[in-house]
This record gives C-alpha cells, sequence and structure tokens, in this order.
C-alpha cells in the first residue's frame, strides 16, 4: 500500500475554523485526521503541502517512520504549527491502518480499557455569548439567564460542565486579553472586580446545575501566576471540578497549585513528552490536558502514560468536529487514567452534517466504537461547501480585555 494523495480542507465552523486532512492509498482506502486551529488554519494546511515529499509514495502502514521523517523535517520549529500538522497526518495515518485490519484504533494500541467514557459540556456559556444566534439558543442577559443554562446542563443529563469568564450582557462578551485586546491590556492582572464577578457568574451557575454537576473555569492565558491564585482563592469553597490555567513556566504554575485547594488543571498548550515532563516533575498540576489533534495519537499516549506514572490522570482537550471527539475517545480507551472527556455541545448546524450524523450521548456519556478506524468518516462534500475564507479573523476573541 502506497500514499497516492494528500487533500486538505478548512471549514467554516461559525466562529472558528476546523482543518482536516484526507490521506488517500493506491489500493483505495482514506484515512482523516483533524488539526484544528482557530487562528492559524492556512498556515497548518500549509505545512502539510511542504510535507507532501515526504510521504507521497510512501507506505501508509509505517506510521511510526512517518511521523520521524515529518519530526526531523521540523525538529528546528517543533510544536505549534508544525506540530499539528504533523499530528493531522499521523491521525489519518492511524484511520488506514485500522481500517486495512478491520479495527477500531484503540485496539490497535490493546484498548480497549472502558466501553464508555464521561464527558463534559465544555464553553458552556461562552459559546452562547456572541453566537447564540447561530447555535440557535438562548442569548446570556442576566446571571438568571446563567443559572438557567446550568438547569439545561444539568437535564440533558450532563454531571460537568466547563465555562470561560463571561459578562452576561446585550450582547453578552468575554474575557480574553491573553489572546488580544487593546493596549495596556497585556498584563494578565486581575481586579477586585473582576474577582466578585468570577465568583458571581461560577456562583449563577451553581445554583441552576445543582450539587453534583460538577463546574470547571477556564483561564486560558489570561493571567500570571498571582492573578491565578487570587481566582483561586475566591472560588475554593464552590467545590470547583477545576480551574483551567495555561502557562509555560512550570514553577509559576506549580505556585498557583500549592497556594489553593482547588484543583489545577493544564497542559493544552503543551508538545510531546519533553514539553510536559518539567511539569510533571514540578507537580504543577493535578489533571493533565492533552489535545490530541495537536499532538498526534501516539505521542498523546506517550504523555497519558508519563501521567499515569507520576499518579495524575488525563482529560482530552476537545473543542472541534466529532472527527476530533473520536480521536479523544479513542485515547480514552487506550490508557488507565482518565478524569473525564471535554466536548463542545452548543455548535454550528452543520457540525453532525460533518461527520454523517450526531454523536449518540447518552447521560453524559460517548460508547466507544467498534467499527474500524476513528468511526467516523468526514463528510467531504460538506467540508467543501463550507470553506472558511483565508484572512478571516476568529469571530470568537472577545471585545472586553481588561476588568
Amino acid at each position: 500500500m502506497k500514499i497516492r494523495e494528500i487533500e486538505t480542507f478548512v471549514v467554516d465552523a461559525g466562529w472558528r475554523p476546523w482543518q482536516f486532512v484526507a490521506v488517500r492509498t493506491d489500493e483505495g482506502i482514506t484515512g482523516y485526521g483533524e488539526m484544528s486551529d482557530g487562528r492559524n488554519p492556512y498556515g497548518i494546511v500549509g505545512t502539510i503541502t511542504d510535507f507532501e515529499p515526504l510521504l507521497l509514495g510512501q507506505d501508509p502502514l509505517a506510521v511510526e517512520q512517518r511521523y520521524w521523517d515529518l519530526y526531523r523535517m521540523t525538529r528546528q520549529s517543533p510544536g505549534g504549527i508544525a506540530a499539528k500538522a504533523i499530528a493531522g497526518i499521523e491521525l489519518a495515518l492511524w484511520d488506514i491502518k485500522g481500517k486495512s485490519l478491520g479495527v477500531p484504533v484503540h485496539s490497535l494500541f490493546g484498548g480497549p480499557t472502558r466501553y464508555e467514557q464521561q464527558i463534559y459540556w465544555s464553553h458552556c456559556g461562552s459559546s452562547r455569548a456572541r453566537n447564540y444566534e447561530l447555535i440557535g439558543a438562548p442569548p446570556l442577559r442576566t446571571m438568571d439567564d446563567v443559572t438557567a443554562l446550568g438547569a439545561e446542563v444539568r437535564e440533558k443529563g450532563f454531571n460537568a460542565l466547563k465555562t470561560n469568564i463571561i459578562f452576561p450582557g446585550d450582547p453578552a462578551d468575554g474575557y480574553g486579553p491573553g489572546f488580544g485586546g487593546a493596549p495596556g491590556s497585556t498584563d494578565q492582572n486581575v481586579t477586585p472586580a473582576l474577582l466578585r464577578h468570577v465568583r458571581e457568574y461560577i456562583s449563577a451557575f451553581k445554583q441552576g446545575a445543582g450539587p453534583d454537576v460538577q463546574i470547571a473555569l477556564d483561564l486560558n492565558f489570561n493571567f500570571k501566576p498571582l492573578a491565578a491564585r487570587q481566582i483561586c482563592q475566591v472560588l475554593e469553597d464552590l467545590e470547583m471540578m477545576w480551574v483551567e490555567i495555561d502557562m509555560y513556566e512550570p514553577e509559576g504554575l506549580a505556585e498557583v497549585k500549592r497556594s489553593t485547594t482547588v484543583p489545577i488543571t493544564s497542559g493544552e498548550n503543551l508538545y510531546t513528552l519533553r514539553d510536559y515532563r518539567p511539569f510533571f516533575e514540578a507537580r504543577a498540576m493535578d489533571n493533565v490536558m492533552i489535545d490530541v489533534p495537536w499532538q498526534g495519537f501516539a505521542r498523546s499516549r506517550d504523555v497519558a502514560m508519563a501521567a499515569e506514572s507520576y499518579e495524575l490522570n488525563c482529560a482530552p482537550h476537545n473543542y472541534y468536529s466529532h472527527l476530533a471527539s473520536m480521536h479523544a475517545l479513542h485515547l480514552c480507551a487506550t490508557v488507565p487514567n482518565v478524569r473525564i472527556m471535554e466536548i463542545d455541545i452548543d455548535d454550528v448546524p452543520w457540525k453532525d452534517d460533518l461527520a454523517g450524523g450526531p454523536l449518540e450521548i447518552t447521560n453524559g456519556k460517548l460508547n466507544v466504537p467498534e467499527t474500524p478506524g476513528w468511526g467516523v468518516e468526514l463528510n467531504e462534500d460538506v467540508a467543501r461547501q463550507k470553506v472558511w475564507q483565508p484572512g478571516r479573523g476568529p469571530g470568537y476573541l472577545p471585545r472586553r480585555s481588561a476588568q
């Protein structure tokens, strides 16, 4: 079997793009991988174009050899766009291998360790803050609306949710100086007013969700360690599932973890075990976030198993299409140390069409698939109809960058 053709897709997912790669073989098997990045989509697919000379005519079943060919080509630019492009190719190759053998990808890695996986409703309220009309959901104009959304999560059978710092209003908005904003918004401080707001906002969710729905708050890259500590401390009596913090300084994150009883989750921004190891050694996190479309499958499993050796559980990072959900679900099915898995429920109306239909979520859980490969196929016709236009900035960047 040889790789005959590689095709990429940059799909309009409403307020951000999704990116996919199709690897076609001379025996008629096509494998699909997702490597979605909401800010640099054409940089990723352009990198895959650069990879084509190393891939065309090669054996797709020698997945590790293909991975190391690509890694060596980009080893002077580790992580980021290059890592995501490599991940997309690697994920497509595992799909080919599973399909060629007639087995699900997780069985190639000794799975399953489980037959169903608990998931949490991610970006709960965050997606509605600026895109409720596209989603077809109620807006978040008041704290009462936040409480109602918490009740909706519970009533739909989920026992966990994650949100960002959102300001209900008309329109609602989010807090995000870590990703962009006006001059003077780079300092990553927190004010007394913002601390009061965070507590009020999470309390409103908790009021509607009830005592048995766990709540996580994602702080992203918005705060220095001092500010992150202050936020965690005002949430300590609210029984948080976790506070999620992106940071490139292991000791700084460890300072936050040591300062609070709130569990700390991190790691989505890290690549390969080389990046994670200093955080593990510093005991800097309670839960390890792993992004399979940014890591690739084998590297994600490396990180998860290393985390297990530190007595840590992993929580796959997953706010993309159903294909990426399958990437994350198969990871959960091959490791013994999963905390919970992320998924976005509020999304564009054509999300289901891209993968041949909706995922079957029952009581906040997904069943581990037994069909060959990933268990879902990319609908290429839909992907070609919904093209993200080059140069279009992401539509989820917050207007509010300081408080």
